[in-house]
């Protein structure tokens, strides 16, 4: 699960975003029993949260960096910033040595196994400038350092285009201390993640850590074709999905006189045909491609629930309500919320109704607005303005009026 996720100097976030998905350690948490997990970790984390804001104020932005952050355990490439994802306000000069291009990268989840672990990463447009990674056992258990990577020069090679880096590292490998200085000269593979390559030799925090973020943390991203219809089509396991009998009950609350599914192995998401039975008991069925697009839309919405919920994964989702209506979208939170599980669902909106503190905490609800001066967004919780009560109803009335930040007329 995750429990915190910061990053900085990413698109249009200059100072640094810090999001988190932990409980409230009062008795708040007591009125909405079904709204977080405990772990025996000693945390209590949140399954769902909303992100709200006006047009091109960041959210975008926000999802993208942790699509672009996960995109770099792809492959054992060369990791870097690239100029184009950077802050424009850190972008004064076109030289490299007159500018802050440092992107910074911060994330701490709980793993299957309940471990806590710890993960910072800073790059800039060279290589990577520091990796560290730890973890613990527990909320207050002690913090033990597995991998510290740290940049120290980079030399040029004399009347080359190649440049020479010196690297100090630390590993701890299996309680054996490991620390070297080592340099190297630039390649493909040369600047990859140290703890992508730790996994890879078998290291079980290492490799827990990569498998959560491979396999376990899923970004509906625009820009990073983590494209909801692309990476779902003709795979095998989504296919299983979607054959399973639960799926047919999610699929249900987008129109409870859907009683059947007959999936297309070849066009699962245009070609699957949708049974629905009327009150006299008459059945007919039609093309998903030929049925609304609210219910095509949430056809494919369905199967990142059901990971959620079944297969306890954490869903980013960049404006998951865009063609389904509010009531529905509320069934889908509510379905989130109302299951047993270790997953989470985390979606970026513009339907204010989500203002609701009958159905969220306030730390559920985040904001992100952009300063009209700098054009430079920023990422807040509700849970910042203590002032708000959970007695109040004007939540929509105040964030209209401006008062939350988040609007265009801010």
């Amino acid at each position: 699960m995750l429990i915190s996720y910061k990053t900085r100097n990413f698109c249009s976030f200059a100072e640094e975003a810090e999001f988190d998905l932990l409980a409230p350690a009062n008795k708040v948490k007591k009125r909405f029993p079904d709204n977080y997990t405990e772990t025996k970790a000693g945390y209590d984390i949140l399954k769902t949260a909303v992100i709200i804001g006006e047009n091109a104020g960041g959210k975008t932005n926000f999802i993208n960096s942790l699509a672009f952050f996960k995109s770099l355990f792809e492959d054992n490439k060369h990791k870097k910033a690239y100029r184009s994802l950077i802050n424009a306000n850190c972008l004064k000069s076109s030289s490299p040595e007159q500018c802050d291009t440092l992107q910074t990268f911060d994330i701490t989840i709980m793993g299957s196994s309940g471990t806590i672990y710890h993960y910072r990463l800073e790059l800039d447009e060279y290589s990577i400038v520091k990796e560290i990674f730890s973890h613990r056992d527990s909320k207050n258990g002690c913090e033990k350092l597995v991998l510290s990577v740290l940049r120290d020069k980079i030399t040029k090679v004399q009347d080359s285009p190649i440049s020479k880096v010196d690297f100090t590292i630390f590993i701890d490998n299996c309680g054996k201390n490991i620390e070297q200085t080592f340099n190297t000269v630039y390649s493909e593979n040369s600047f990859s993640l140290s703890i992508s390559k730790l996994s890879i030799l078998g290291d079980p925090h290492a490799l827990e850590f990569v498998n959560w973020i491979n396999n376990s943390l899923i970004v509906e991203s625009k820009r990073y074709n983590y494209n909801l219809y692309k990476d779902i089509q003709n795979e095998e396991d989504d296919l299983r999905i979607l054959k399973d009998s639960r799926f047919l009950d999610i699929v249900r609350m987008v129109d409870y006189s859907i009683c059947g599914i007959e999936i297309d192995d070849e066009r699962p998401f245009s070609k699957s045909r949708i049974i629905r039975k009327s009150a006299d008991d008459h059945s007919f069925s039609r093309d998903l491609d030929m049925d609304s697009a609210g219910v095509g839309e949430f056809f494919a919405w369905a199967v990142q629930l059901f990971r959620v919920v079944y297969e306890n994964k954490t869903v980013f989702a960049d404006e998951m309500d865009r063609v389904i209506n509010p009531i529905l979208s509320e069934r889908m939170v509510a379905f989130v919320n109302g299951n047993k599980h270790t997953g989470q669902f985390i979606f970026s909106s513009h339907n204010v109704l989500h203002l609701d503190l009958k159905n969220y905490m306030k730390e559920q609800i985040y904001f992100v607005t952009k300063n009209r001066e700098d054009l430079n967004s920023e990422l807040y919780s509700l849970a910042d303005f203590p002032e708000i009560r959970y007695e109040t109803t004007k939540i929509y009335e105040f964030y209209m009026k401006g008062i939350l930040g988040g609007t265009a007329f801010e």
